[in-house]
């Protein structure tokens, strides 16, 4: 019961789209603006890279409580910190708060991960920004990481633990499959390095 709760509670948190809510605060529809995603990106071209970074820290912190919290009482190794990573990742994709209409997951997966090892969190962290300062694009640096920490967590990491880091990474890909188009095509949205 106490693990089904916690699976529960990292839902219902991953739920909150942080972005959506700063965003109504200031009086924007974050989803008629720039990509209409609304995740820390889209937040950056709307209000400003401050409110960017307070939303990305939220989405953050939905992702890295729970697992903390399945960590103590239930150990890394362990179905219920499997299932606690993946649902406070699939809230934020797939929130009941917000008709079911999500982000990215990038933030949060991100905070799941410094939960799992922040080793591998850091790396992929500067993999992440490597790229971006490289290239420019938020999503190709996303997808890029994501790929790294895949790798990284099959070879340090339980099997559980990667079997959870291979499904969101392939929700990742997926999420950001216009993006991967528009990449392809070179008329992606970018931000100046």
């Amino acid at each position: 019961m106490d693990s089904l709760l916690l699976v529960l509670f990292a839902y219902l948190l991953g739920s909150v789209l942080f972005g959506e809510v700063v965003a109504k605060r200031k009086g924007v529809d974050l989803r008629s603006v720039g990509s209409g995603n609304v995740g820390a990106t889209n937040v950056a071209r709307a209000l400003g890279k401050g409110y960017a970074v307070l939303v990305f820290f939220l989405d953050f912190f939905k992702g890295v409580l729970p697992i903390v919290l399945s960590r103590i009482y239930f150990g890394l190794d362990s179905w219920t910190t499997f299932f606690v990573g993946l649902f406070a990742f699939l809230g934020h994709l797939y929130p009941i708060f917000h008709n079911f209409r999500g982000g990215k997951g990038v933030a949060t997966a991100f905070g799941v991960l410094m939960g799992v090892s922040p080793t591998i969190a850091l790396i992929s962290f500067f993999v992440w920004f490597l790229t971006f300062k490289i290239k420019g694009y938020v999503s190709l640096a996303s997808l890029t990481a994501s790929v790294f920490a895949l790798v990284l967590s099959f070879i340090f990491l339980p099997l559980k633990i990667a079997l959870m880091t291979l499904i969101i990474a392939l929700l990742i890909s997926y999420k950001h499959r216009d993006n991967i188009k528009r990449l392809l095509e070179g008329t992606e949205l970018g931000f100046k390095r």
